[in-house]
C-alpha cells in the first residue's frame, strides 16, 4: 500500500518535471523566433538610417544670384570633371546615374540655407541608391566597372561621405529609393488613428456600461454579446469590403483618405474596445455597487463617480492595444483604395493619404535594392512604435489598477 502510494507519487513528480521543462522548451521556441525576427529586421534596416552624399565644387564668383545657377548644369560639370576623356553619351549617361535624380534640388537648398557664401565650396547632394548601395553594403550588382572606378576617384577626392538620414523621416513617398521617406504615411497613419478614436471610444465605453449595467438579461443581450464577440474575430479585410461598399459606394467619400481608412478601421477596432470595458467593469467588486446603492446613489451617480474611473485602467489598456492592432492593419485599407503613391504629407482628413502599413507593403513588392532597406527601416519604425504603445498600456495598468 505504501509502496503504490510512493509509486503515484514519484510518477506524479515526474509528470510534473516533463511539464516544467516542455514549457521551458515553449518559452525558448518563442524567444528564438522573436529575437531571429527582430535580427533579421534590424540587419536588413542597417543602411536605412545611413545615406550617401557626393561633394560638388561651385564657383559663385561669377554669378550675381543664387537663382541665376543652373544646378543641374553644375553637377554635370562636377561630375564629368572626374573623367575628362569622356565622349560618348552611354558613358556621359552612366557617369550622371552616380547622383540621385533630386540632387539638384538637393545643391538648390544648400545653396539658399548657406548664408556664409564663398567664391568657391564645396555642397553635398545625394548619391544614386546603387552607389549608396555600394558604399554602404559593397553591394556592385547594379553598377558597371567604369561607374566603380569612378566612385573610387570620388573616394580618393573625398568627396564621399555618408551622413545620417533625417530625410527618411522628413520626406514621403518617392519613386527614387534613395530620397523616399515615411513622412506622409506616418502622419496618415496618425490621422487614420484620431478618427477611429473618435468614432469608437466613445460608442464602446457606451455600449458596454448599457450592457452590463442597464441591459436586462433575455435572448436580445445573449444575440447582441454573441454578435459582438463574433465580430472581433471577423477577418480584417471583410470589414474593407464592408467599408468599400458603405463610405465609397453608399456615401461617396473621398476615396484614399484618411477619413475613410479611419472610419473603417473604427467598425474594426469597436468590438475589442467593448469587450476590454465589459471584462474590467465585471472585475469591479459587487460591493461597490451595493455600496453607493445603499447611500443613495442613482444608476447615473454609481456609473460617473464608481465604475467609470475604477475602469480607467482597463479601458486604456484595451483602447491602446486596439490602436496597436489596427496600425498594423493593411487589408482594409488596400480595399478602400489607400495604396496610391502618395508622395506629400496630407493636409487634412480628406485629402488622399497612406499608412505606414500600407507603405511597407508598397516597398516589398519594388524590385530596387534600396527599397529592401527602406522596407525593414519601415517595419523598424512600425515595430517601436507599436512596442511604445504596449509599454504604454503596460505602464497605465500597474499605475491605476487596483487590488481588490
Amino acid at each position: 500500500m505504501i509502496e503504490s502510494k510512493i509509486n503515484n507519487i514519484n510518477k506524479r513528480q515526474k509528470s510534473e518535471k516533463r511539464f516544467i521543462f516542455l514549457g521551458k522548451i515553449s518559452i525558448g521556441f518563442s524567444l528564438f523566433f522573436l529575437v531571429t525576427l527582430f535580427t533579421m529586421i534590424i540587419y536588413k534596416s542597417n543602411g536605412t538610417f545611413t545615406r550617401t552624399k557626393i561633394g560638388i565644387e561651385v564657383d559663385l564668383s561669377n554669378k550675381a544670384k543664387i537663382s541665376d545657377l543652373d544646378h543641374r548644369q553644375i553637377i554635370k560639370e562636377n561630375l564629368r570633371k572626374i573623367d575628362p576623356k569622356i565622349n560618348s553619351i552611354i558613358d556621359l549617361n552612366l557617369l550622371y546615374q552616380l547622383v540621385s535624380k533630386a540632387s539638384n534640388f538637393d545643391l538648390k537648398k544648400s545653396l539658399e540655407d548657406n548664408k556664409n557664401l564663398v567664391p568657391t565650396q564645396i555642397y553635398w547632394v545625394s548619391a544614386s541608391s546603387k552607389v549608396d548601395m555600394f558604399i554602404k553594403h559593397k553591394d556592385a550588382s547594379g553598377l558597371k566597372e567604369n561607374q566603380i572606378l569612378w566612385i573610387k576617384k570620388l573616394q580618393e577626392q573625398h568627396k564621399i561621405k555618408t551622413v545620417f538620414n533625417w530625410e527618411f523621416f522628413q520626406f514621403g513617398d518617392s519613386r527614387e529609393p534613395e530620397i523616399a521617406g515615411i513622412l506622409s504615411s506616418f502622419i496618415g497613419s496618425l490621422m487614420i488613428m484620431i478618427i477611429f478614436l473618435i468614432c469608437a471610444f466613445p460608442i464602446a465605453i457606451m455600449c458596454a456600461f448599457y450592457l452590463e449595467e442597464f441591459a436586462k438579461k433575455n435572448r436580445l443581450t445573449d444575440i447582441i454579446e454573441i454578435s459582438i464577440n463574433n465580430l472581433a474575430a471577423i477577418p480584417s479585410i471583410i470589414y474593407g469590403l464592408l467599408g468599400l461598399t458603405l463610405y465609397l459606394q453608399f456615401m461617396h467619400l473621398p476615396r484614399s483618405s484618411s477619413l475613410v481608412g479611419g472610419m473603417t478601421l473604427f467598425m474594426l477596432v469597436l468590438p475589442v474596445i467593448i469587450i476590454a470595458t465589459r471584462n474590467t467593469i465585471r472585475s469591479i467588486p459587487s460591493q461597490i455597487r451595493d455600496g453607493a446603492l445603499a447611500i443613495g446613489a442613482s444608476k447615473m451617480q454609481l456609473i460617473w463617480h464608481h465604475l467609470l474611473p475604477l475602469s480607467v485602467p482597463g479601458i486604456m489598456t484595451g483602447t491602446i492595444l486596439a490602436i496597436s492592432r489596427a496600425l498594423g492593419e493593411t487589408a482594409p485599407l488596400l480595399m478602400i483604395g489607400m495604396v496610391a503613391f502618395i508622395a506629400d504629407a496630407p493636409q487634412s482628413f480628406s485629402d488622399p493619404s497612406s499608412a505606414l502599413a500600407v507603405q511597407i507593403y508598397l516597398w516589398s513588392d519594388l524590385p530596387e535594392a534600396g527599397f529592401i532597406e527602406k522596407t525593414s527601416g519601415a517595419i523598424l519604425v512600425l515595430l517601436t512604435f507599436l512596442i511604445l504603445l504596449n509599454l504604454t498600456a503596460i505602464i497605465l495598468r500597474k499605475k491605476f489598477e487596483r487590488k481588490w
